[in-house]
């Protein structure tokens, strides 16, 4: 006789720890500690310290590492595409297209599959392996740039913004606000592409990951420290720094700095003109509005599920597909930095 398949929410559940799979017995990007926890990306709302143990791909391990030393927990590495079992719930991770070694995590168990995709997007990323679909049951997702506002430009256009501003005022600096993991290595990597092959200056801060992303095999050309440059040495360079970090004492150094930060958040000119942004560019490492739409229909599942951000836009959305969604109003999972 055949059995029916296992709804999807009796063994996937939202509990205070985050996302639990019952039958496998491990969370998903918990938001306390926990004893088994598989980690979607390096991004610090998503992969905490303190987990007894951690499953995601090598190179999220690798950051993890970097970041939290023997506090990581005990770290088992699951590559792209090499299925495990884990309480007979089968588990795959496939790329994310988030930031390097992002993944979605494909959770199969008695006849369903729920496809659980953490962070992601879908335009081509020179960092990190790109989002892979697949098709499932329910979707669970995020809903960062849930708005039909969010409609990201081309990142080649954003990139030529920069090269344009240097070109037009070669005795000041550009400095360029971006996130440690993922943003800066990927703008690093679009100007490259872009033909910018002289050095790059970077705070501090952002040295050590972009080191590692060296490690594992991105290449970002030469970098300097900022800190260590005089000021003569800056105008007309590109320097790279955390955006909390654009108005700190060692901007002192850069001769005139064109203030940009790079999010997808800068759409919104209100936050970029209280930021006192200069050049806003609007890259994001997530998807936007139509990003969203496109991989709810790609995915051809029955259900989504909206883990934070703007659900009810997607949700409505979703509807209108003749999806059932829902919001999982999961807490501790924020985007305003990484954006």
């Amino acid at each position: 006789m055949h059995m029916p398949a296992a709804k999807p929410e009796s063994w996937v559940r939202v509990r205070p720890e985050g996302l639990f799979v019952e039958p496998g017995g491990f969370f998903i990007d918990p938001v306390r500690r926990v004893e088994r926890a598989l980690v979607t990306h390096g991004h610090g709302d998503h992969a905490r310290p303190g987990n007894r143990r951690v499953l995601a791909t090598p190179e999220t391990l690798a950051i993890m590492r970097l970041r939290y030393g023997d506090d990581s927990g005990a770290l088992q590495p699951l590559a792209y595409g090499e299925p495990i079992e884990i309480g007979g719930v089968r588990v795959t991770l496939v790329p994310a297209g988030h930031v390097l070694g992002s993944a979605q995590a494909v959770l199969e168990w008695q006849g369903s599959r729920v496809v659980v995709s953490g962070d992601y997007k879908r335009r081509p990323d020179p960092t990190c392996a790109p989002f892979e679909l697949v098709r499932c049951d329910v979707f669970v997702t995020e809903a960062t740039f849930a708005l039909p506002v969010f409609r990201h430009p081309p990142d080649a256009e954003e990139i030529a913004k920069v090269l344009h501003m240097q070109a037009l005022f070669p005795e000041r600096s550009m400095l360029i606000g971006v996130y440690a993991l993922g943003k800066c290595q990927r703008v690093i990597a679009l100007l490259r592409r872009a033909g910018w092959d002289r050095p790059i200056y970077i705070h501090g801060p952002l040295a050590a990951m972009c080191g590692l992303y060296e490690e594992l095999g991105v290449k970002l050309g030469e970098l300097r420290l900022a800190t260590e440059a005089t000021k003569d040495e800056l105008k007309g360079q590109i320097v790279l720094s955390p955006p909390a970090a654009g108005t700190d004492r060692w901007t002192r150094r850069l001769p005139d700095p064109i203030q940009a930060v790079a999010s997808g958040w800068m759409r919104v000119r209100q936050r970029a003109r209280q930021r006192g942004v200069e050049l806003p560019l609007v890259i994001s490492d997530h998807a936007d509005w139509d990003e969203l739409l496109q991989t709810v229909r790609e995915v051809e599942a029955d259900e989504v599920w909206v883990t934070h951000g703007r659900e009810e836009a997607l949700m409505h959305a979703a509807a209108l597909m003749g999806r059932k969604a829902r919001a999982l109003a999961l807490v501790g999972y924020e985007d305003e930095e990484e954006g």
